[in-house]
């Protein structure tokens, strides 16, 4: 009665989901196929993106050409425009690559001589940070832009040629506030990830009984008779790291190990 007792839990616990469950877990887990068509969508944003960086050299090309001189803020600006465009454009390749090997499926270049360097590591916190930085560096060139303008303020606004009310002084205080208030969500997000990284996830972990140092020696002559070390030598056990030392062991420097 007690053996039966006694077994039946194991019999429980190494039962598998029944197949309704693993077809939906299955059909769940394929779901995230729903979100390749966004990236291929992105992709094709890209080079939407690619094609305005064209259009405006070509009018900084055209401008120059026709003109036979430009002003040095006319330049400026033409540059930080082409500039803000390459910024995106490098949003939109972190986003979809980044997002393509989190949450869909893994993008096998290993050993691949183009591999990007965070590509090895990324997750999704490390995603957001990035995306975080990119979108400081987007803010800043059109802040950099809105300085430059900003510079021919009379009473508190910039006109264009047209008349109209390009820039005003609580514009761009409002521009200087959300700029901000984007390198105040970047450091959150810094701070974050790395809080996660000091003090990892450890939900759904089961604490295991630390063996004391005799049980940790086993001999091998003996059939797997646990034998105590002699007392003028000592054994190298690894253990994981923040494990606590087992009874009786001690930390050896690693010059005295060898």
């Amino acid at each position: 009665m007690n053996q039966t007792s006694a077994a039946s839990p194991h019999r429980r616990s190494g039962q598998g989901p029944g197949p309704a469950s693993r077809t939906m877990a299955a059909f769940i887990f394929a779901s995230r196929w729903l979100q390749a068509p966004l990236y291929l969508g992105l992709i094709i944003a890209q080079a939407v993106y690619v094609v305005l960086f064209f259009v405006e050299l070509w009018h900084l090309v055209e401008n120059v050409v026709s003109t036979g001189h430009i002003k040095e803020t006319d330049v400026m600006l033409s540059v930080l425009a082409l500039i803000d465009i390459v910024m995106i454009a490098n949003l939109l390749i972190m986003v979809i690559i980044g997002g393509y090997e989190t949450f869909v499926s893994k993008i096998r270049v290993e050993g691949h001589h183009d591999e990007p360097d965070w590509l090895s590591h990324v997750n999704a916190n490390l995603l957001k940070v990035k995306l975080a930085i990119s979108i400081i560096s987007i803010s800043s060139i059109h802040l950099l832009k809105t300085f430059i303008e900003v510079g021919r303020m009379e009473g508190g606004y910039v006109y264009g040629a047209n008349g109209t009310i390009i820039y005003s002084s609580e514009g761009v205080m409002w521009e200087v506030g959300i700029h901000l208030a984007f390198i105040v969500s970047a450091l959150a997000l810094a701070w974050v990830d790395r809080m996660s990284q000091h003090h990892p996830a450890v939900r759904g972990t089961r604490e295991t009984p630390v063996p004391s140092l005799p049980d940790l020696v086993t001999g091998a002559e003996s059939g797997g008779a646990t034998a105590a070390p002699a007392p003028d030598s000592y054994v190298t056990v690894r253990l994981p790291a923040g494990t606590a030392l087992p009874e009786g062991a001690e930390v050896v420097a690693a010059e005295q190990s060898r």
